[in-house]
């Protein structure tokens, strides 16, 4: 009994920051950001107008939150998958939720502030989704960091996302070139469990709210039996200053996400993406040094409109530029960014995994952000079946991070 009453105790009393001094703020590298943020933005404005530099802002935002809460999808699975810690899950849950009832309206009327009509991520669920969903998952255990966890930390100093970046951007040109092999794979057509269906909607975000309901629930079940250690809580401080200075409650996090990506769908008509940017930097490079990448699969459709225009003209990356400078800012705000000196293994593993989910992305559709986040929240089948896959390429990723000497998280540690 006083066993069951302590673990109750210990799931209930898990806060994800915690009021500390701070680091000293690094003006400097503050101003430097900030200067940098405004010339791409009237650069970004100049060269695609004003749609494209909102969007562009609103990557700062994404990357400022996903730095202030270190918000991630390769340590939620990673936890999950090696004690049994939830907190990242769970914030999961919140922000699919949220984002799915916005994602609802948003569809349902077709609201948008541009004029373009929005259309979420429903894409076919077939064997390229199960094998580069499941190499993702792998890949983003390895490279430390997932799509978007990739750009913030890069932005926030974290050395070893170098390789990572280098190395996704690769990985996501290769598989732009292998992908017509894997489109012709078998697969089923694109499923919305709100418009295949017949449910409607609401009868699709009903659905997802029930499972989002269901996971939570089983999530608190298994806090409670395993009584894993919990998430090591990041330094915060009180009043206007948290909002600028400390660290952001994981759940908050969690909603301004959901409240920024269902912003993206009103403004340029589809749900927040990352990787098909890194597909058209690998193909911009080789087309400079004259390969015909517009003879690939990938790149016959809008992919391939991109090749001719001015970076800046697509969304996508200039959205991934606003997340690292976003992310750089925030962390000299914070007085944390100091990158670090690169052990060989952590760049060995850096490099891999960076490789494959590149490479996994582009068979699967999209990443943790633009085929889990962004699938689920417009109801496919897709990004259900790519959450499932990426957290099995996590367990066995378990395994092979020691390979490169990197550390999983333990049932004796404090914190995870």
């Amino acid at each position: 009994m006083e066993q069951s009453v302590m673990a109750d105790k210990r799931f209930k009393l898990k806060p994800t920051t915690v009021i500390t001094e701070l680091s000293p703020m690094q003006k400097p590298f503050m101003m430097v950001g900030i200067i940098a943020a405004i010339a791409l933005l009237i650069a970004t404005v100049a060269a695609a107008g004003w749609v494209q530099g909102v969007l562009y802002m609103i990557g700062l935002a994404l990357g400022a939150t996903l730095l202030h809460a270190r918000f991630g999808f390769t340590s939620a699975f990673r936890r999950l998958a090696s004690v049994g810690n939830v907190q990242g899950l769970q914030a999961h849950m919140v922000m699919l939720a949220v984002a799915t009832t916005l994602f609802a309206i948003i569809l349902s009327t077709g609201f948008s502030f541009t004029g373009v009509t929005p259309a979420g991520y429903v894409s076919p669920v077939g064997v390229s989704v199960i094998v580069g969903s499941f190499l993702f998952g792998i890949g983003m255990q390895l490279g430390n960091g997932c799509a978007s966890g990739t750009l913030y930390n890069f932005g926030g100093g974290a050395s070893s996302m170098i390789f990572t970046l280098i190395a996704f951007i690769i990985g996501s040109t290769i598989g732009a070139y292998h992908f017509s092999f894997w489109m012709d794979t078998p697969s089923l057509p694109p499923i919305s469990l709100a418009e295949s269906t017949g449910l409607g909607f609401f009868g699709g975000w009903f659905v997802q709210i029930v499972l989002f309901a269901v996971i939570y629930g089983i999530t608190v079940k298994i806090a409670k039996r395993k009584n894993p250690p919990a998430m090591k809580p990041l330094p915060t401080t009180s009043g206007w200053k948290k909002v600028f200075r400390g660290s952001w409650p994981l759940f908050a996090a969690a909603i301004i996400l959901a409240i920024l990506n269902a912003l993206t769908l009103t403004v340029r008509g589809q749900p927040w993406g990352i990787t098909s940017g890194f597909a058209l930097w690998g193909g911009k490079t080789l087309q400079a040094i004259g390969v015909d990448v517009s003879s690939w699969g990938y790149f016959t459709g809008p992919a391939g409109e991109a090749l001719s225009q001015s970076v800046l003209a697509d969304s996508t990356s200039v959205m991934n530029f606003g997340i690292i400078l976003g992310a750089f800012i925030a962390a000299a705000a914070q007085g944390t960014f100091k990158p670090k000196k690169i052990k060989p293994g952590v760049a060995g593993a850096a490099i891999v995994g960076g490789l494959l989910m590149g490479y996994g992305s582009r068979l699967a559709f999209g990443c943790n952000i633009g085929a889990y986040f962004g699938g689920i929240a417009s109801f496919s089948l897709h990004g259900w079946v790519w959450g499932v896959m990426a957290l099995l390429g996590t367990g066995l990723a378990l395994f092979i991070r020691p390979l490169f000497g990197m550390n999983n998280p333990k049932k004796s540690d404090q914190f995870c």
